[in-house]
């Protein structure tokens, strides 16, 4: 590998000799027991969803796909109850109608984690958040993890 100065805004770019020095960092799966994943989920059902949000970004930065993606979703999720927490339906409803976008793409079950029922979950959410005049909102959801088949406690 070369460095080599980018000309533009004083900037140096790291630069391959060739396509053949490229290559792909290996797959790992999602570990929910492990550093930024436990904690995001333990904050997630303390309902510290910032901090959730947060915590699985730092490991959405370096996921690869599918992952990322699903990830994403997740971070969505955990964005819109912040929003919710501070009053800003608009933005809870917005960032669910992402969230759902991206894990409808899924199975329904992924990467540890049982998202049919978290899809049920934002549905309901939506559901209660469009309604005029606007209900009561369903409990908050927990997620749920497949190696035990039960939801995760802290």
């Amino acid at each position: 590998m070369r460095l080599r100065f980018d000309g533009n805004r004083g900037s140096i770019r790291r630069r391959w000799p060739s396509a053949r020095h490229h290559f792909m960092l290996p797959h790992t799966p999602l570990d929910w027991t492990q550093r930024d994943l436990f904690e995001g989920l333990r904050c997630f059902h303390s309902g510290a969803f910032f901090e959730a949000h947060e915590h699985w970004e730092s490991v959405w930065l370096v996921a690869h796909e599918p992952e990322k993606t699903f990830l994403q979703g997740l971070i969505q999720v955990a964005a819109a109850f912040h929003h919710f927490q501070r009053g800003n339906c608009a933005g809870t409803t917005s960032l669910l109608r992402s969230a759902l976008r991206r894990l409808d793409k899924y199975p329904d079950v992924f990467a540890g984690i049982v998202v049919a029922p978290l899809r049920v979950a934002i549905r309901s959410w939506l559901e209660a958040l469009e309604a005029a005049p606007q209900s009561s909102p369903p409990p908050l959801p927990r997620l749920q993890l497949t190696a035990s088949g039960s939801v995760f406690r802290n």
